[in-house]
């Protein structure tokens, strides 16, 4: 019998699940709980991950489109990215029980969006368009008051309304190194234009982006575990890719590919802000069974933060 070929996996530190999203699960966990197995109701998936949904669903948790899916006196729970001021004002107006899973992360941004136009300020708003968490935030303030900058070629050519004092704020998710570019380009055309409070670029992205750019050079490729319409672990593959370094997206060990890993002696694993650590743990059980696997997890920033449950939850 031939022996395995030697592969050696390179750990990123920090990665996978950040306080806003172990608040979310927890949240719809406790509610769970709470209902002694009557069905629990979320608009939208709680993260943007498949394995985590796929768990919850199998703990009652019942996923929904939009809030007509809910039965009338059903609980129902708001995802982590935040939604439009339309929605909780729609359950309220149906006297649903609504819990709002919103990362407050990304409430912070909702409140100065508020601040900025009521400020009377036109809001340049860096993000992807049709993200949950950007489709919330336009969703906090008057239609006409924003304006989405995808790219840096956006920032080069939108046009503001004329005589506006502007102001910009950005999507949680977003590659720091992109949205650096984006933000000087906008600096630069438009000097005077407020800058937000504080970076709204969460910590976890930045830590999970840095991690990233810490392993790169020593990998020959990087895997990064996380669903397709995650963001955060989109920006995990484009970081990598710009380090030099080839990446790939799976959501799971179905998802490796033997051909993909051909020449690989070291390989970087690391893991969206919505994917549990027991896929990294899954994965590297599958690779040894076709490699001789060491492993060694680099070292990294490290995150102690955590958020408050909603009032009502807390006790539980």
């Amino acid at each position: 019998m031939s022996a395995k070929p030697k592969l050696k996996l390179l750990i990123a530190a920090p990665r996978g699940f950040c306080a806003g999203v172990d608040r979310a699960i927890r949240i719809v966990e406790l509610a769970l709980d709470q209902k002694a197995g009557a069905p629990v109701y979320v608009r939208h998936e709680i993260v943007h991950n498949a394995r985590v949904v796929a768990d919850l669903r199998a703990k009652g948790a019942v996923f929904v489109d939009e809030l007509d899916a809910v039965p009338d006196g059903a609980p129902v729970i708001f995802s982590a990215h935040g939604v439009t001021k339309a929605v909780p004002a729609a359950a309220e107006a149906r006297g649903l029980d609504y819990i709002d899973a919103t990362c407050p992360l990304v409430s912070k941004v909702h409140r100065q969006a508020e601040k900025m136009a009521g400020d009377g300020r036109h809001i340049l708003f860096i993000g992807h368009a049709g993200h949950p968490e950007v489709i919330g935030t336009f969703g906090q303030v008057e239609a006409g008051a924003m304006s989405l900058v995808e790219t840096l070629a956006d920032a080069r050519a939108v046009v503001p309304p004329p005589g506006m004092p502007l102001g910009y704020l950005t999507q949680t998710t977003l590659s720091v190194d992109d949205t650096e570019a984006i933000v000087a380009e906008l600096g630069r055309r438009f000097p005077a234009i407020e800058a937000p409070r504080s970076e709204d670029i969460c910590y976890a992205t930045s830590n999970r982006q840095a991690a990233v750019k810490a392993i790169a050079g020593r990998c020959d490729a990087i895997l990064v575990i996380g669903s397709p319409a995650s963001s955060n672990s989109l920006r995990l593959v484009e970081v990598a890719e710009k380090a030099g370094t080839r990446a790939r997206l799976i959501d799971g060990p179905a998802d490796l590919d033997a051909s993909w890993l051909e020449g690989v002696k070291t390989l970087g694993i690391t893991a969206g802000a919505s994917a549990p650590e027991a896929l990294v743990r899954e994965i590297a059980d599958a690779l040894a069974r076709d490699y001789d696997v060491s492993e060694e997890e680099a070292e990294g920033a490290r995150e102690t933060l955590t958020f408050r449950l909603p009032r009502g939850l807390e006790a539980a």
